[in-house]
């Protein structure tokens, strides 16, 4: 008798407790946090435009006008002259004013051919990146855009 008076109890906490495991197991992957967001902005963006034989890095939909979190973030890897995409190499940066290394958020989501992930989270607002990256002939590309992030 002393177990079923406390059953209802135990019932509504194993409920609220899969509830709220669910709804984070829903939530997207935190690409950039607020408190990053607010860091100061960088002063100038440099690229590399030149022509290469290097690899080369394409934004899908990411510089898209109406953008809402979360986004999916992804980016198409290519390489030329028979060379292939070195991994190890690549490294993702939240230009803020102290960079923000974003590679390890990313890492689970890293193939040769790209960075793929359908449900980052981003706040609203600019948002520059920087993707440096090499070849496995050690040739580098790095590619900066920015993600423009539009309230709900």
């Amino acid at each position: 008798m002393y177990s079923l008076r406390w059953a209802p109890i135990w019932l509504a906490m194993f409920v609220t407790t899969g509830l709220a495991n669910s709804s984070k197991a829903m939530a997207g992957v935190v690409l950039i946090t607020t408190e990053e967001a607010k860091l100061p902005e960088p002063k100038e963006l440099a690229s590399s435009r030149a022509i290469t034989r290097g690899p080369r890095i394409d934004l899908s939909d990411l510089e898209s006008d109406t953008l809402h979190s979360p986004i999916h973030f992804k980016l198409i890897f290519r390489a030329f002259g028979g060379a292939s995409i070195d991994l190890n190499t690549l490294t993702v940066t939240y230009l803020r004013g102290p960079g923000v290394d974003l590679t390890p958020r990313i890492r689970p989501f890293v193939k040769p051919t790209g960075i793929d992930i359908p449900d980052a989270e981003v706040p609203p607002g600019n948002h520059a990146i920087r993707v440096d990256l090499r070849d496995s002939q050690g040739r580098p590309v790095t590619t900066n855009f920015i993600v423009t992030v539009t309230p709900n």
